[in-house]
């Protein structure tokens, strides 16, 4: 029998029943049925009115680039670097270091992006907000922002959110052995979820997408509440073929192809493991569904002691390589040594062992313990797959490894952040990258004030180009006036000619956005 006690609203005062079997309170602000219940097809004006005044705890006057430009960029990497080997009792770092589990906060906050209509990414600190702060594979990141805060609380508003987090990951990597193109800072922080991002129709968590459809889909991952693929496969098959269209569908939708590919699953599986000690029956509820005596953590573990050794987040047990603290090749060279047998996780999960070989991956907890080494089943799909396996044997070497990784870190951490001009920082990647270039200007005989006066007209939909048409015939290369006027910082030209063989080659003239379509939102029209 439910007991039954009477409780008043501390802010309405009026009187509710609360009952303790699990029922709720018969009043509720904002409850019954609403106006978007009777008509769903509502035009949604409310979304004019986000991100105002009213939710900024900032002055109205307050200016990131200015705070950014006051910033100890030199200590605050320091004290990132020394929170990295700072482990707490309330969540131990795996081997001494958050390296591996600061990597995973940076690059799940950045992989959310989508080339089509350019959301997500980490551009605005998303990830300390519903649904991604409690996304299925966000799982314990709320652990990673709760260490970081320490940082934040000493270098305030000089530092945002959205570029402490991807510091955090490069810092994290530098600390390993890696050398980085750098960071560019000026993500400015936002104070309430985005309401109008579409991130998906399902109504439940893991619901399965068909790679099929999702090649043509605005949406990346697929499954809801995953940033990336199903680590187990496709619908967890544990079939490494079947994964290849679904991590090429995914990726394709942030504009990545198979080389970078390559690069971002080796360099992203170097460093750190999985966690799957336990059942994914102990898991406790997200940090939007915990009770608010949990002060913002979710997914309390009731496994063993529920961290350590004991931790569970995907539910998938797996250390890639000998060193996962230290930067090296030794995935590729895991991945192509050894036979795999595909085994279960402590959790349950599809995971795959290497046949036949000896115990060299050091245990995180106990350095008397030696693991074999393990792989994810999307981690075998770059041997199996024909065309990811080329790729990867040319990738196999560590400097080859670590030249192709280099660019990828950068573009996908900072795609969405617009033109080399708007980065911030003096660490600023002076590498030219054709992603992050301005599309090519189209040639013209016209003067640069007539340019000027008609730049609010725009060739494509949303493209930030001017509108000018070329002379008829072979188009020119546009004069230096020209070029001045309309690219000041940027060359014109910016793609770089390639050796091939033994002749040198210059690459197609459109850019790489304008072949994908001719469709995109401005922002994508500078290659963000």
């Amino acid at each position: 029998m439910s007991q039954q006690a009477e409780s008043k609203c501390p802010f309405s005062g009026q009187s509710g029943t609360t009952v303790s079997d699990g029922g709720g309170t018969t009043q509720a602000a904002g409850g019954g049925t609403s106006n978007r219940d009777w008509w769903p097809n509502q035009l949604r004006v409310d979304l004019l009115n986000q991100h105002s005044e009213r939710s900024n705890p900032l002055d109205s006057d307050f200016d990131y680039r200015d705070a950014f430009a006051k910033l100890d960029y030199a200590a605050l990497k320091a004290d990132i670097e020394k929170t990295l080997t700072e482990s707490q009792a309330w969540w131990p770092a795996d081997w001494g270091s958050y390296i591996g589990l600061f990597i995973r906060m940076a690059w799940h906050s950045a992989g959310t992006y989508r080339l089509v209509d350019g959301r997500g990414g980490a551009g605005r600190g998303q990830q300390r907000f519903a649904p991604l702060n409690s996304w299925p594979d966000n799982v314990s990141l709320d652990k990673a922002r709760r260490l970081l805060w320490p940082v934040k609380r000493k270098y305030g508003q000089h530092i945002s959110w959205a570029d402490l987090i991807v510091l955090a990951g490069n810092v994290a990597l530098e600390s390993s052995g890696f050398r980085t193109f750098g960071f560019a800072g000026g993500r400015e922080d936002v104070w309430e979820p985005d309401l109008d991002v579409n991130w998906g129709d399902e109504k439940a968590w893991l619901t399965h997408r068909d790679p099929a459809t999702l090649a043509n889909n605005p949406l990346a991952a697929t499954e809801m509440g995953l940033i990336y693929v199903n680590p187990e496969g496709p619908n967890a098959s544990g079939d490494p073929l079947s994964a290849a269209p679904a991590i090429r569908a995914t990726f394709g939708n942030m504009a990545m192809d198979d080389e970078e590919i390559v690069a971002l699953i080796a360099g992203g599986h170097t460093l750190g493991k999985t966690h799957g000690a336990g059942p994914s029956e102990a898991i406790g509820a997200d940090p939007e569904a915990a009770p608010l005596e949990s002060q913002g953590f979710g997914w309390h573990n009731a496994h063993g002691s529920g961290v350590g050794a004991d931790a569970t987040t995907s539910g998938i047990e797996v250390v890639w390589t000998q060193t996962p603290t230290r930067w090296s090749h030794y995935f590729f060279e895991n991945l192509f040594n050894y036979e795999w047998e595909q085994t279960r996780s402590p959790a349950g999960a599809i995971q795959w062992e290497a046949k036949d070989a000896e115990a060299s991956i050091p245990d995180p907890f106990d350095p008397a313990k030696k693991r074999k080494p393990t792989m994810l089943t999307t981690d075998l799909t770059l041997r199996f797959d024909p065309e990811f396996e080329k790729i990867s044997r040319r990738s196999s070497k560590i400097r080859r490894h670590s030249r192709r990784f280099r660019p990828r870190l950068v573009q996908l951490t900072h795609r969405d952040m617009g033109a080399q001009g708007a980065h911030l920082g003096p660490e600023v990647p002076q590498e030219e990258l054709v992603w992050r270039t301005r599309c090519r200007p189209r040639a013209t005989s016209r003067a640069p004030a007539d340019i000027d006066a008609s730049s609010s007209r725009s060739p494509m939909p949303g493209c930030r180009w001017p509108s000018w048409s070329a002379p008829p015939g072979p188009r020119p290369r546009p004069s230096a006036a020209v070029t001045s006027a309309v690219v000041p910082t940027v060359r014109a030209w910016p793609w770089p000619r390639r050796r091939i063989g033994r002749s040198t080659v210059s690459p197609p003239a459109p850019c790489p956005s304008c072949r994908r379509s001719r469709r995109l939102p401005a922002r994508l029209h500078w290659l963000t």
